[in-house]
């Protein structure tokens, strides 16, 4: 990622910071949409579990200037995760779930910039969680 996208990453989720716990509801009922399979692996009451996305995407993104400070969590989640029953396909599936809630919280402010960016930004920590986790990269669609 370049110095540029990174700043653009960091500037449009602040914006998005004003609707967080409604964006959180758009990822998780577009996720289910999508992959209706999926929903098997999050508990029935999502509370805790939309605040916990909206934490840690905030951490990441804060994080992205010295990414070397988040990689260390980033790979611990990523172990964490496949002890949930995530595997390495469905990282391209929650990647197009969170664009698409981007591309819909932030509306107007989603530029083709914008989307360049979160998408390095996604396909850079997807590749690096899914190498951590399976010891293999799965390029984000």
């Amino acid at each position: 990622m370049t110095p540029d996208q990174v700043k653009l990453v960091q500037q449009s989720f602040a914006k998005l910071a004003p609707i967080a716990d409604q964006a959180a509801v758009m990822f998780y009922d577009r996720l289910f949409e999508v992959a209706p399979h999926v929903k098997a692996m999050f508990p029935a009451d999502l509370t805790e579990q939309r605040r916990k996305l909206m934490a840690t995407l905030s951490a990441v993104v804060n994080g992205l200037g010295t990414l070397e400070s988040v990689l260390p969590a980033a790979s611990a989640l990523a172990r964490r995760h496949v002890s949930y029953g995530a595997k390495a396909e469905h990282y391209p599936v929650v990647g197009g779930a969170l664009l698409w809630t981007l591309e819909k919280g932030l509306a107007d402010g989603w530029t083709t910039e914008v989307a360049d960016a979160w998408t390095a930004a996604y396909g850079m920590l997807s590749g690096f969680m899914i190498s951590e986790a399976y010891g293999h990269p799965l390029a984000a669609e």
